[in-house]
């Protein structure tokens, strides 16, 4: 009688680093990772370590940290920098607790291990690095598998531009990097920060944002750096900047351009010495922040026309993303509708169900100048107004109703209002926008910067650009008329 034979296939055992350059040591602790039953492989210092590491994959280090070479700081800091997830258990001298600790969270090591390492502690810190590992690997596999149906974090789309985006934010998440993230307002700049965060071995500390065009001037050293008591009238208390709040985390620096030439200085210099001086304070505070930053200028207009300085430039731009505006990407709209469906219908306690093909077409064929913010108002009026069941072309905001394809007239403008439909570019709505606003406040700039929610010195640079162009195209009627005159 035939018997059938089923193998089980053991586990592969985890494989384990230990970098030391003391012989004995290293030997003696690798025999006791082998008879604890792991692979042990050893590194006499950082620079081989990091080698191995290179050609092959392993489940955690154990390493010394003063040893000739590159030592086990410097071992922190590339494995931190090149973003690689493998757990590190540092071995510590007795006595140095308080280094070992400041170790954990200044260089994201796993945790410390007191000379000499004892069998049962060593074991028992190697299977939580290892399952850490483990949870890690599954957590990218997973992020991996949603991003190519479309989904990265609070990023939706399946466009050939977005999967490059996804693809980007990926290869620099697990890095220390800082990126320049570029595209037109409402694009999703700030998701695109939140989701390199989340990506990141940072992803347990906190994130900050800040919108640098909103700041007063006045208030944006104290809102980034912090202030002591007593620094300027009002200072009641100290208080800690973003930067402070932001330690082992990263901070989110919208409109970059936006920032006074004279603070952006200051945080270049922050930039280069990772300490920040608090308003009115005299010590330095050393602060471990990954700075992301953002732009809706092209970003070598801005560096041209000096809205971004050079050389914080380069500081910022180790690596820029582009995001593509939602008119080059109209293959995304179904499936960032249904996404925005699902959530609006939470806030709002809705029970829309999908759109109507007439109601959709009409979406696809707007031009979208305000990107996917307006997109996702456009969708959260018809949910509120639909309720329930599918989005009709009727429930859809005034500007949607006319039939697709119809010609869109031009920006029209009353006393106190303007009518746009579908067609226009984004430049022409704004500056109608601005026009009237600053007409409606009496030509009062300040009134007008407080109304438009930007910075008075944003609203005097985009009224000298308006002046400029039409002084531009006053001068070229001027010479074709001339032309024409001449010519007979």
């Amino acid at each position: 009688m035939a018997k059938l034979m089923i193998m089980s296939s053991k586990p592969a055992a985890a494989r384990i680093l230990v970098v030391d350059d003391d012989e004995r040591e290293q030997l003696g602790l690798s025999n006791m990772i082998s008879a604890l039953g792991y692979i042990a492989e050893t590194a006499m210092d950082g620079e081989e370590a990091l080698q191995k590491l290179a050609s092959g994959s392993f489940d955690a280090i154990v390493t010394d940290l003063v040893m000739p070479g590159m030592d086990g700081f410097g071992l922190l800091r590339n494995l931190l920098e090149i973003g690689d997830p493998t757990p590190t258990v540092v071995l510590t001298g007795v006595g140095s607790i308080d280094q070992a600790i400041s170790i954990v969270h200044d260089y994201h090591a796993f945790w410390f291990l007191e000379k000499p390492a004892r069998p049962g502690t060593l074991q028992a810190l190697l299977q939580r690095a290892i399952s850490f590992k483990n949870l890690v690997t599954e957590t990218r596999r997973l992020q991996r598998q949603l991003s190519h149906k479309g989904v990265l974090g609070d990023l939706v789309g399946t466009s050939v531009p977005m999967r490059h985006v996804f693809s980007q934010i990926e290869q620099v998440a697990p890095t220390s990097a800082r990126v320049l993230i570029a595209g037109e307002s409402g694009t999703g700049k700030e998701m695109v920060a939140g989701a390199i965060h989340k990506l990141s071995p940072r992803a347990a500390g906190p994130f900050f944002a800040i919108n640098c065009a909103a700041l007063p001037e006045s208030l944006m050293e104290s809102e980034l750096f912090g202030h002591e008591k007593g620094a300027f009238t009002g200072a009641v208390g100290t208080r800690a900047g973003c930067f402070e709040h932001a330690h082992q985390g990263t901070l989110f620096l919208d409109e970059i351009a936006e920032m006074p030439m004279a603070m952006q200085a200051k945080l270049l210099r922050v930039l280069e010495e990772c300490k920040v001086r608090r308003l009115g304070g005299k010590n330095e505070i050393p602060v471990d922040v990954r700075v992301l930053a953002a732009t809706n200028r092209p970003i070598e207009e801005a560096v041209e026309k000096k809205f971004l300085r050079e050389d914080l430039y380069y500081r910022l731009n180790v690596f820029q993303i582009s995001l593509p505006p939602l008119r080059n990407r109209k293959e995304d709209i179904p499936i960032l509708a249904e996404a925005l469906i699902r959530g609006l219908n939470e806030k709002n306690g809705t029970r829309v169900t999908d759109l109507h093909p007439e109601a959709m077409a009409r979406l696809v064929n707007h031009s979208w100048p305000g990107n996917v913010r307006e997109l996702r108002n456009a969708l959260e009026r018809a949910v509120i107004v639909a309720g329930e069941g599918a989005i009709l072309p009727s429930h859809l905001p005034p500007g949607f109703r006319v039939p697709a394809g119809k010609p869109a007239p031009p920006i029209r403008s009353s006393e106190n209002t303007i009518t746009v439909e579908a067609g226009k570019q984004l430049h022409e709505v704004e500056e109608a926008y601005i026009r009237l606003t600053v007409k409606q406040a009496n030509n009062n700039k300040r009134r007008a910067a407080q109304i438009l929610g930007i910075s008075e010195r944003t609203l005097h640079s985009r009224l000298a650009e308006f002046a400029a162009a039409d002084a531009e195209l006053t001068s070229s009627a001027r010479a074709a008329s001339s032309g024409n005159g001449s010519g007979g």
